[in-house]
């Protein structure tokens, strides 16, 4: 899995900012029964709460639960301490699922859906006699599922065969595996320059359910 070091810095600063801001709290009355009640600096909070709101909408999304859930603590925020305390334990929960990899999980999995239905679409075709359109297909899903494995690996995306050795090097699959990719792709680069009497329908099933399998694992 591979994490922006610029984010997971920044997810680092506006942790220190905002627990000095938890820290400027002061007294504003106290209670009948004597427990003292605290608010924070309302500039100090606002400014630390904008620039956690960017980093939450540039990371995660307007649409994802972090942002809205925050976004809504910091409109409905009065100053308590209470307020800003809550704030920051969503803010600290974001940050924890940005480096457990959650973010990264939620692509992957929308993804794989993507790229299933696209395979899903290659056997299709493959049922109606098409082997090569389907391999074009497979040959797609193939090197984006690469890219994806790239990705958790901390590897750079490059060419199909390059991502191929470089992901058996770092332990993502076995040599066997690595070659049987090295195949596929080969029926996929055919099948798309137009060499469609070099692999048989037998090799275009079995490359589409190769790669159906490839997709499931991740």
């Amino acid at each position: 899995m591979h994490l922006d070091p610029i984010v997971t810095r920044r997810f680092a600063e506006l942790k220190q900012k905002g627990e000095a801001v938890l820290a400027a709290k002061s007294v504003d009355f106290t209670t009948l029964e004597g427990r003292p009640v605290y608010k924070v600096p309302s500039d100090a909070y606002k400014e630390w709460a904008t620039n956690v709101l960017n980093l939450l909408h540039r990371t995660f999304g307007q649409d994802s639960v972090h942002y809205k859930h925050f976004s809504e603590h910091y409109s409905a925020f009065q100053g308590w301490l209470r307020d800003g305390e809550d704030s920051f334990a969503i803010f600290c929960a974001a940050r924890e699922d940005y480096e457990g990899g959650y973010l990264f999980r939620m692509r992957t999995l929308a993804k794989a859906e993507v790229l299933s239905d696209a395979l899903s679409q290659a056997q299709s075709l493959l049922a109606s006699g098409y082997k090569d359109p389907a391999c074009v297909l497979a040959r797609v899903a193939l090197e984006s599922t690469l890219k994806d494995l790239a990705d958790m690996h901390g590897l750079p995306q490059g060419k199909l065969e390059k991502m191929n050795v470089e992901l058996c090097q770092a332990g993502a699959y076995n040599m066997a595996k690595q070659k049987q990719i090295t195949a596929w792709a080969d029926i996929g680069n055919k099948a798309a320059h137009g060499k469609w009497n070099d692999y048989s329908d037998q090799d275009a099933r079995a490359m589409v359910a190769g790669v159906e399998a490839l997709v499931a694992d991740l």
